[in-house]
């Protein structure tokens, strides 16, 4: 799991931060309730998901709580993966 939240986290970092952001982004940063990802962002996280690891996430569980933190996205992504 720990490589997974770090190809997301680093994945959050390269699309969402800007290089002059004073921004820290860890495993528990609050993406979108933070204002780091939007609604657009957070399809554009969820397409890039689904084809890095190959599943497929249901549009009802890809909710702003779930895409909140790498460590929710990764958890989401872990279930699907086992599904």
């Amino acid at each position: 799991m720990d490589e997974l939240k770090t190809t997301i986290l680093e994945y959050v970092i390269d699309e969402y931060v800007e290089e002059d952001d004073d921004i820290e982004v860890d495993f528990e940063t609050e993406l979108i309730s933070g204002g780091l990802v939007d609604s657009f962002s957070m399809v554009s996280l969820q397409r890039f998901l689904e084809n890095k690891y190959k599943i497929q996430i249901p549009d009802a569980d890809a909710s702003p709580e779930a895409f909140d933190s790498v460590n929710s996205i990764a958890a989401l992504v872990e279930r699907f993966r086992n599904a």
